[in-house]
């Protein structure tokens, strides 16, 4: 059972990022030398997560007193009120700081369990097991939480980092590949703003990805793990360069709030979207050349990704996205601010990019023509 380690520090806190297969059996002796005072432990568990690995979960904690939560988990569901629910929970059974929150899941029990281990008694210890590839590769890393407001998608939220993250890849086994999709997104964006190498690599070995190979697996998540903390480092609280990790999430996340959060739409489909239209958009603007354009729609298009683009491919649809566009959390004014593509592995730099509405509907049209 080899495990990768990574660490994150910073002037505050560190902690690791433990990457391998087959690995839960490590949580009990980790806990115990993390939180050596904790006595209750809640687990936050996605009712998707199979029987199998609760099980595992359960066994290796059965010394301390256990409290176990399922969510069907949705957009919906990561809301306030879900928040009020847990946290009458941990104070009605007593739980204390030193006590302990796991979330076991996709990256909407990461953001809930996470959120409400931050705002408990102003910070109880929290474990995140993440057991998507989305959550693995990106929701799990850099310490953000929150939740959903009527308003737009993660707007009520704080700054929280683990004790530690255990990322296990034998949960994808059972991922659909709907799901390994919505994973894929950030790994390949991750790869777009911040390293060509990889990038590289991704359009020979991306289909190995999807076909569960556990080494290259493990590749791309260390790689990936390893190019979001780099940005996290330098920019804890998301205040300049951490926001380039947010290409692409500027139209996907409208295009998630036009559908309601709908599950017909995953997050990561909405990135490969959202990606797409503003690489397009990098071009009309002459920030990339079509080199950049065309090596982008060919990795798309050799791992069938291209069924993302294809309804966000004309003006109407585009132009219907602009009033949730406006509502983007990164925006300081009126102007839409974007982060653009310049080439395979750099952007342009946060609030350095802003356009208006008027502008960008102008550009639509040369957007739908590329």
């Amino acid at each position: 059972m080899k495990v990768q380690e990574i660490k994150f520090k910073d002037l505050s806190q560190n902690y690791s990022i433990l990457v391998g297969n087959n690995i839960l059996n490590l949580l009990s002796k980790k806990i115990k030398f993390l939180c050596p005072k904790t006595k209750k432990i809640a687990l936050i568990f996605d009712k998707k997560v199979p029987n199998t690995y609760k099980k595992i979960i359960l066994k290796n904690l059965k010394k301390y007193e256990i409290f176990t939560y399922n969510f069907n988990t949705s957009e919906k569901a990561k809301s306030i009120k879900t928040v009020t629910f847990l946290l009458d929970k941990l104070l009605s059974k007593k739980f204390n700081r030193s006590d302990l929150i796991i979330g076991v899941g996709g990256g909407i029990v990461g953001d809930l369990s996470g959120f409400v281990a931050s705002i408990h008694k102003r910070g109880t210890n929290f474990i995140n097991v993440p057991t998507t590839l989305l959550s693995q590769v990106d929701a799990s890393i850099g310490g953000k939480t929150a939740v959903n407001s009527k308003f737009g998608k993660n707007l009520v939220g704080t700054f929280f980092q683990p004790k530690l993250v255990l990322t296990d890849i034998s949960f994808l086994k059972s991922l659909p590949k709907k799901e390994m999709v919505c994973g894929y997104a950030e790994i390949l964006k991750h790869a777009i703003i911040s390293d060509k190498k990889f990038f590289n690599w991704l359009e020979i070995n991306t289909n190995l990805i999807f076909k569960n190979n556990t080494k290259e697996l493990i590749y791309a998540i260390l790689k990936s793990c390893k190019i979001k903390l780099s940005f996290v480092t330098k920019d804890v609280n998301e205040k300049n360069s951490r926001m380039i990790l947010n290409f692409g999430h500027t139209f996907a996340h409208a295009i998630e709030i036009e559908n309601n959060y709908s599950k017909n739409v995953t997050h990561g489909e909405a990135v490969l979207s959202g990606m797409m239209l503003e690489t397009k958009l990098s071009f009309v603007q002459k920030l990339c050349n079509k080199n950049t354009l065309d090596r982008i729609k060919k990795i798309y298009k050799m791992n069938n990704l291209d069924y993302t683009t294809k309804k966000y491919s004309n003006y109407n649809k585009i132009n219907s996205l602009i009033p949730f566009l406006k509502n983007d959390k990164k925006n300081e004014d009126e102007k839409i601010n974007f982060i653009l593509l310049k080439q395979i592995g750099k952007t342009t730099q946060p609030n350095k990019y802003k356009i208006t509405t008027e502008k960008l509907r102008s550009n639509i049209n040369h957007v739908t023509q590329c």
